[in-house]
C-alpha cells in the first residue's frame, strides 16, 4: 500500500458522460473533484463512431471526439482528471476509502460512481473486427438503428431487451432476422407475442450467428447455423445487433452497496443516493432501462448536486 493518503472532497470513479458531467457540476461548485478514468477512458461511447442523438450536435459527432470535448470541459473548471483504475473501495467506516491500481489510497468526503456497464458480445473474431471498425456491429439499436433505415439487419438475443430492440428496428428497417439460440424466447409472454405479430421480423429458433461477413470495412452479410441440424445459411444484411445483455461494472462495490440481482447499483428513486451515505451513482452502473448518453449525463448532474448538498449539510462545503 502507498505511504501517503490523498484526501479529497469529491472522488469520481469513471469517465463516461455521467462521470464528466458530474465533474463539470462538482468543479463549478468548488468541490475540486478528482476523476479517475478507469479501464476505458471515455466509456462505451468511444466504441461508437457516430453519435446522432445527443442534443446540441445537429450534424452528429464522433463518439471519441464527444468524450474528449466533455473531458476538456471538465478540465476547464479544474477537474483533476487522471489515468488509473479504482481497484478497491472500503465504505465500512465514516471515511470513504478507495485504492487506485491496488496502490494509491484516497480518502473522499463524497464518491460519485460512474463506472457504467459493458455490453456482452458473442466473442466472434469477425464480430469484434466490425465492432471496432464501426462498420456494422452494434449493441444498441436505439443508438445506431437509424443508420440502417430501409435496410436488412440481424439481431441476436431472446430476452425482453432483445424483443424491444427488434420491434424498434422493425419500424425503420425493411427486415429484421432475430436469432434465438434455444427453441423458445426468454422474454415475457407479452413481448414474445408482440415480436411474433410484427410482419417484417423473421424469428429463427435454434439459430446462432456463426460469422459476420463483410469486405473488411463494412458488414455485407452473416453466416447462421442451426444448432440442431448443423445446417448453415448465409444471408445479406448490413447491420448486426447483439442484444444478449449488459454487465454493470460494479463488482468492487458489492460488499458495501445494495445491488440488484444482476449487479446494478440500487439508488433511492428520484435521487442518485446509494445505500451508503455520501456515495452517489450516475449513469449505466444504476440504469438497466435507458442506457443512453443523455440520460447518463443527466444522472451525472444529479449525483454532483446530491454530493454538494450532502457536503453542505455536513458542514464540509
Amino acid at each position: 500500500m502507498s505511504e501517503q493518503i490523498e484526501k479529497v472532497k469529491c472522488l469520481i470513479i469513471g469517465s463516461g458522460p455521467a462521470g464528466f458531467t458530474a465533474a463539470i457540476y462538482a468543479a463549478r461548485a468548488n468541490m475540486k473533484p478528482l476523476l479517475y478514468q478507469g479501464i476505458q477512458p471515455g466509456g462505451q461511447l468511444t466504441t461508437t463512431t457516430e453519435v446522432d442523438n445527443f442534443p446540441g450536435y445537429p450534424e452528429g459527432v464522433n463518439g471519441t471526439e464527444m468524450m474528449m470535448q466533455l473531458e476538456n470541459q471538465a478540465k476547464r473548471f479544474d477537474t483533476d482528471v487522471r489515468s488509473g483504475m479504482v481497484t478497491k473501495v472500503d465504505f465500512s467506516g465514516s471515511v470513504h476509502k478507495a485504492w487506485v491500481d491496488n496502490d494509491k489510497e484516497i480518502h473522499a468526503d463524497t464518491i460519485i460512481i460512474s463506472t457504467g456497464a459493458s455490453a456482452r458480445y458473442l466473442g466472434l473474431e469477425s464480430e469484434q473486427h466490425y465492432l471496432k471498425n464501426g462498420g456494422g456491429v452494434s449493441a444498441c439499436a436505439v443508438c445506431d438503428g437509424f443508420f440502417y433505415r430501409n435496410q436488412e439487419v440481424i439481431i441476436v438475443g431472446a430476452g425482453d431487451s432483445a424483443c424491444e430492440e427488434a420491434a424498434y428496428l422493425a419500424n425503420i428497417c425493411t427486415k429484421v432476422t432475430m436469432l434465438i439460440r434455444k427453441d423458445h424466447f426468454k422474454a415475457s409472454k407479452i413481448m414474445e407475442e408482440r415480436v411474433l405479430g410484427i410482419e417484417n421480423i423473421d424469428v429463427r429458433f435454434n439459430s446462432e450467428l456463426a460469422e459476420v461477413l463483410g469486405d473488411g470495412n463494412v458488414v455485407t452479410g452473416a453466416r447462421i447455423i442451426n444448432n440442431q441440424t448443423k445446417e448453415t445459411e448465409e444471408i445479406a444484411v448490413t447491420g448486426v445487433f447483439i442484444a444478449i445483455g449488459h454487465t454493470p461494472n460494479t463488482e468492487i462495490f458489492k460488499p458495501y452497496l445494495d445491488l440488484d440481482e444482476t449487479g446494478y447499483i440500487i439508488n433511492t428513486p428520484g435521487t442518485s443516493k446509494t445505500s451508503v451515505e455520501g456515495v452517489f451513482v450516475g449513469g449505466d452502473a444504476a440504469d438497466h432501462v435507458y442506457r443512453q448518453a443523455v440520460t447518463a449525463a443527466g444522472t451525472g448532474c444529479m449525483a454532483a448536486l446530491d454530493a454538494e448538498r450532502y457536503l453542505a449539510a455536513k458542514g464540509l462545503h
